[in-house]
């Protein structure tokens, strides 16, 4: 006879396969997946620092539990006026504080419409875990609420796991950027969710960022 997991036996399952492989591996554990970024490029020779912190939770039938916490960095540097690179590293840790490690990723991103919308398309691994590459194709979208003050950024993201046995998942968010000029630096709150359309349940977090383009800071 097929038995029926509980509850609780469901959600230690869910923390056994954080503790196993957290980071950026299977749709099974949550990989970073916010945002806190625009579709504004920083412009060429400028260079943007985001520090920033999520919360991540895991929701099923009705049922949420905390499972990790998230602290991080983000430096862009532009390219070109059309083409930043952005790094991006996290140290992430379960919140009953029995495991952390470390995610980076690196990549691309690509204006497709002047501060309205571009492509960002960053590869990145948990340190230490060569098995653990993942690709997260991203569309981000920007809509000014207020010239220079204020900006609605929803994101939309495929996450393309390149391990054995692995499923990909999609993940989306909705962020704000408040700021009294935000070609100098922003506040960024955000709320996202990732989930995989062949299982139940899906991830939930909240994030709140600091963008600060350094090279832009001293200008009047």
């Amino acid at each position: 006879m097929k038995t029926t997991q509980t509850k609780p036996q469901y959600f230690k399952h869910v923390v056994k396969c954080l503790l196993i492989n957290l980071a950026w591996m299977s749709i099974s554990c949550a990989p970073p997946f916010s945002e806190m970024q625009s579709a504004r490029l920083v412009g060429k020779n400028n260079f943007e620092i985001t520090p920033g912190f999520s919360s991540v939770s895991f929701s099923n039938a009705g049922e949420s539990k905390g499972l990790q916490n998230h602290l991080g960095m983000q430096l862009a540097y532009g390219i070109s006026e059309n083409v930043d690179l952005r790094l991006r590293f996290e140290h992430i840790w379960l919140k009953d504080n029995s495991y952390s490690t470390q995610v980076i990723g690196l990549g691309p991103k690509i204006s497709l419409k002047k501060d309205r919308m571009a492509l960002y398309a960053p590869i990145g691994l948990a340190l230490g875990n060569k098995d653990s590459w993942e690709f997260h194709p991203t569309m981000l979208f920007t809509l000014p609420l207020s010239p220079k003050k204020v900006d609605f950024n929803p994101s939309f993201k495929y996450l393309v796991m390149l391990c054995k046995d692995c499923q990909n998942a999609m993940a989306v968010n909705a962020g704000f950027a408040f700021s009294s000029d935000l070609t100098k630096w922003a506040i960024r709150p955000e709320y996202g969710l990732l989930f995989n359309p062949n299982k139940g349940g899906h991830y939930g977090h909240f994030s709140i960022g600091v963008s600060l383009n350094v090279s832009n800071l001293s200008k009047k």
